[in-house]
């Protein structure tokens, strides 16, 4: 059986087969779309990123990647930050050669070294593993209980220049269980979570100033997105929400700081309002910051840390926090940029 039957095999077992385009500008993501996709140039790099929020207060912000790293060529980075473990705060990162990563399509699973394992499509049941041994130890083993159906652009691929950016948000909401440990110490959790997955033909600081994320704690009201600035300030990615019980697909028109047209040439300071295509707006500040996180902690090295900084023309950082919107509604955001 060729791959592709398989791919579709595997869809129609779990449950994840495409359907039809549901708005003139979403439609749905397809089994083949959670899969490794070619790398186009050299600096191309693709990344599946899960945000979780735990009932307990901890946060954790895990990401399977491939890469390029400065000095060593093309690499597969998997990094894990916890935030709020019992009062403390910890991050590890590891690199492998790409040929460690390995896919399977039924049933659907991407590994790195049976280490760092996605498992079933992103839905209900999809299961996350994330082991590592690095100044200290750590294992993430979560399962998803529930799983809002993602979307993606109809158009696939968005010109940013001479490069492009591809998103799928996979799951805007879900809720997880299972355990997250540290150094030996365990905690069975269960919590909210985002997952999402985006794929560039260049590193994330060439083809934005700014890039924020947020999702909402409301499974019936579920709303989440990736939204970047450009190096002009032009906006791009989008949000999934439920409306009517469906997934809706929205992009920005604009985005303003108190009220002031936001570019994001430096970090936000007051209360960000998101304009929607459908005429509807989300509003929150993002003042408050619960953690400033570098995205260089888990590089190897000084060397690679430095070669790194040097290529993105900075040292980017993460500013993470919580907090509501106009309505009640809790969210949890990231705002990343040099």
């Amino acid at each position: 059986m060729g791959f592709l039957k398989k791919l579709g095999r595997a869809a129609a077992l779990l449950g994840f087969l495409a359907l039809p385009a549901l708005s003139a500008s979403g439609a749905s993501i397809t089994a083949t779309d959670f899969f490794p996709h070619k790398a186009t140039t050299e600096k191309a790099n693709e990344t599946w990123s899960y945000q979780f929020v735990f009932d307990n207060g901890t946060k954790a912000f895990m990401n399977i990647a491939e890469l390029y790293v400065p000095g060593s060529g093309r690499k597969l980075g998997c990094d894990l930050s916890v935030w709020n473990f019992k009062g403390k705060s910890y991050s590890v990162g590891r690199q492998y050669p790409p040929e460690r990563m390995k896919t399977q399509n039924v049933p659907a699973q991407i590994s790195i070294k049976g280490e760092y394992v996605l498992s079933g499509l992103p839905a209900k049941g999809h299961r996350v593993l994330f082991t590592a041994s690095k100044g200290g130890d750590f294992l993430l083993d979560l399962t998803f209980d529930s799983a809002v159906r993602g979307l993606k652009l109809e158009g696939g691929a968005t010109k940013l220049g001479n490069e492009t950016y591809t998103q799928f948000l996979h799951v805007p909401y879900g809720r997880v269980s299972g355990v997250l440990a540290i150094n030996g110490d365990t905690l069975q959790v269960k919590g909210r979570a985002m997952m999402d997955h985006s794929v560039q033909s260049a590193q994330a600081t060439d083809l934005a100033r700014r890039v924020i994320t947020f999702f909402q704690n409301s499974g019936s009201e579920a709303f989440a997105a990736r939204l970047g600035l450009g190096k002009n300030g032009d906006l791009f990615g989008y949000a999934v929400k439920l409306e009517g019980g469906k997934p809706k697909l929205l992009t920005p028109t604009e985005i303003t700081d108190d009220g002031a047209k936001y570019t994001g040439e430096k970090f936000p300071k007051g209360t960000l309002e998101i304009k929607w295509d459908d005429g509807s707006a989300t509003a929150f500040p993002v003042a408050k910051v619960q953690e400033k996180f570098s995205m260089l902690n888990n590089f190897d090295g000084w060397i690679a840390k430095k070669a790194a900084k040097l290529m993105m023309g900075g040292e980017p950082f993460f500013y993470r926090g919580r907090s509501k919107t106009a309505e009640g509604k809790t969210v949890d955001w990231s705002v990343m940029g040099l």
